[in-house]
């Protein structure tokens, strides 16, 4: 078997066993990516190895919270782990949406440990003309 020394990563691993793994009062944070992609915005949170149904999405007023739970692995009694180093615990994301965002349309997909969010921008939000009146001062909005 082929061995690699990666000094951080023991360190990193250190970190992991002293501060303990997360739990739903103080779960760790999971990895995100946002941006936007013509009228929606999308944010894509790595979580390999979690279940779907370990997934929890919720949405009050403008706060979006994500939290996961990776479960260890069932083993028989005749297994001995050599080394463990994939961090196990509940992780959790909280996102202050924008007021422009349609928090009503909000579509989720989960693949390959990747769950990624497509948020909406609302339809008041999106730009529109306004034609410009002249002489009596009158605007028009038109959109």
């Amino acid at each position: 078997m082929l061995m690699r020394t990666d000094p951080f990563r023991e360190l990193d691993r250190l970190a992991q066993q002293l501060m303990g793994p997360g739990t739903w009062s103080k779960p760790s944070a999971m990895p995100m990516d946002a941006y936007r992609e013509g009228d929606e915005y999308v944010v894509a949170f790595d979580l390999p190895g979690v279940a779907s149904d370990a997934i929890d999405i919720d949405v009050e007023r403008n706060m979006l919270t994500v939290k996961a739970e990776r479960r260890p692995v069932a083993k028989s009694d005749d297994v001995q782990v050599e080394l463990s180093e994939r961090p196990l615990g509940v992780f959790s994301r909280q996102i202050v949406l924008a007021d422009t965002l349609d928090t009503e349309r909000i579509q989720a997909h989960y693949d390959a440990g990747v769950l990624t969010l497509r948020i909406p921008i609302a339809e008041r939000a999106k730009p529109r003309k306004i034609s410009v009146g002249v002489g009596s001062g009158h605007k028009e909005i038109s959109g």
